[in-house]
């Protein structure tokens, strides 16, 4: 597969991941939209790296570090919204939005 395929891959996961970030009122759909923006940005960066340096091993170290951050915030951002719905049963970006007063 050549370069312009992972980054055609890329744009369209940044994409959907900003249509879905944008349109969407529940955190949990924010959130998915969020990772794939982060999913489409690390496919387009390892593509990039594999193109400039197919022999190092620095491009595949950075995507497992990326992956691993993202798994990581996404379980940090499932806690704080089952926290949410808990104490104040707000599941929407509108209900969340009042609580700083």
């Amino acid at each position: 597969m050549n370069l312009e395929l992972f980054l055609l891959l890329a744009a369209a996961l940044v994409s959907i991941g900003l249509f879905g970030a944008l349109t969407q009122q529940s955190i949990v759909m924010l959130m998915m939209g969020l990772e794939l923006m982060l999913g489409g940005i690390i496919v387009g960066a390892a593509a990039v790296w594999r193109y400039i340096a197919p022999a190092a091993a620095d491009g595949q170290v950075l995507v497992v570090l990326a992956v691993t951050v993202m798994a990581v915030e996404m379980a940090m951002g499932f806690a704080v919204v089952t926290a949410l719905f808990r104490f104040r049963e707000a599941d929407i970006t509108d209900v969340v939005a009042e609580l700083k007063e």
